[in-house]
C-alpha cells in the first residue's frame, strides 16, 4: 500500500479507529456486527477507508481468516492511546461543567465477585446512582495487564492482588483473603482419615499458579509437588476438580464446591496464606471527578 503521510485526524477518523478497535477485539468482521450494529460489508469498507487513511494494511482476512498485520497491531496500540487521551479531555470539560459524563475505565481481576464485602459492588452502585450518564467499562483480566492498562491510560482505577508495587502506581488495600489448599472429592486425599504431613503431601501432584506471588505464598507452594500451572484463580479450580491435582484457592472463591461437597480444604489449620487485595491508580493522576466519587465510595 502507498506511503502516504496523515496531516490531521478527524471525527471521522476517530470514528473508523473505534471500528477498528472493535474488530480487533472481537477477532473477525462477522463476530463485530452486532457490537457495532451495522453489516460485515460496511465494516469491511470502513476498514478499506481507515487503511486508506493511513496509507497501510491492517489486517489479513479472507479464507485462511482474521489476523492484525504488524501495522495493524501498532496503529491499535497507538489508537488505545489516543482514545484515553480523547477521553481525558472530555471529562475534564465535563468536570468544568460539574457533570457526571464519559466513560470509567475498571480493570478487576478474575472471581472477585464471591468476596462476600463486595466493596467493588457497592462503590459501582452508589456511582450509578450519582451518574446515571457514566459509562461503565469493566475488564477481567490478569494482574500484569491492568497494571499496563492504568501506566498507558487505558484503564482508570484496578482492583488486583498486592505483591510487589510497581512505581508510578499507587496501591491502597481493598481485602483482606485468605487462601487454602484444596482437592477435589474425586482426589484420594477426599475421604482420607487424618490429614497428609509434609512428607506424604509431597508426593501428590500439584497446582502452581503462573502469576506473581508473595514471598508467603511461593514458600506454600514450594512444600507441593507443583506439576501444573494456571494462570488464574478460575484455571486452578479447574484443575483441582479434575480430582488429579491439589491447589490453593481463596475460600470465598471456593465456597461455591465445599458447599456442594465437591471440594474440601486440606490441613486447613497450617495450610493457608493471607493476601491483600488493593485498589490500584495512577500515582500523579491528574484531577477526575468520577475517579474521586468511586474511591469515596469504596472507603464508606
Amino acid at each position: 500500500m502507498k506511503t502516504k503521510s496523515l496531516e490531521q485526524v478527524t471525527d471521522f477518523d476517530l470514528k473508523l479507529l473505534r471500528i477498528f478497535k472493535t474488530v480487533a477485539d472481537c477477532g473477525s468482521f462477522s463476530a463485530a456486527e452486532s457490537l457495532l450494529g451495522i453489516t460485515r460489508s460496511a465494516i469491511s469498507l470502513h476498514m478499506s477507508d481507515l487503511e486508506k487513511r493511513l496509507g497501510m494494511r491492517l489486517c489479513q482476512r479472507g479464507r485462511s481468516g482474521f489476523a492484525l498485520t504488524d501495522e495493524g497491531r501498532e496503529i491499535l496500540r497507538h489508537s488505545e492511546t489516543l482514545t484515553a487521551a480523547v477521553e481525558t479531555f472530555r471529562q475534564q470539560v465535563n468536570q468544568m461543567h460539574k457533570q457526571l459524563r464519559g466513560e470509567f475505565n475498571i480493570g478487576i481481576i478474575n472471581n472477585l465477585v464471591t468476596q462476600p464485602m463486595m466493596k467493588i459492588t457497592h462503590a459501582l452502585e452508589r456511582l450509578r446512582e450519582k451518574g446515571p450518564d457514566i459509562r461503565l467499562n469493566l475488564s477481567m483480566t490478569t494482574a500484569a495487564e491492568i497494571e499496563r492498562g492504568l501506566l498507558d491510560g487505558r484503564l482508570h482505577v484496578g482492583a488486583l492482588p498486592l505483591t510487589s508495587p510497581i512505581s508510578g502506581l499507587e496501591y491502597q488495600t481493598l481485602y483482606d483473603e485468605k487462601s487454602y489448599l484444596y482437592c477435589s472429592n474425586k482426589h484420594p486425599l477426599f475421604d482420607r482419615d487424618g490429614e497428609p504431613d509434609d512428607d506424604q503431601l509431597i508426593h501428590y501432584d500439584a497446582i502452581a499458579p503462573s502469576f506473581r506471588m508473595t514471598a508467603e505464598t511461593i514458600g506454600m507452594h514450594q512444600m507441593l509437588h507443583c506439576t501444573a500451572t494456571a494462570s488464574d484463580r478460575e484455571g486452578i479450580a479447574f484443575l483441582i476438580l479434575t480430582g488429579r491435582f491439589v491447589g490453593f484457592l481463596p475460600d470465598h472463591y471456593a465456597s461455591q464446591w465445599t458447599e456442594k461437597k465437591m471440594m474440601r480444604a486440606i490441613a486447613p489449620q497450617r495450610l493457608f496464606y493471607n493476601s491483600n487485595i488493593a485498589v490500584v491508580t495512577h500515582k500523579g493522576r491528574r484531577s477526575n471527578t468520577i475517579l474521586d466519587l468511586f474511591l469515596q465510595a469504596l472507603a464508606v
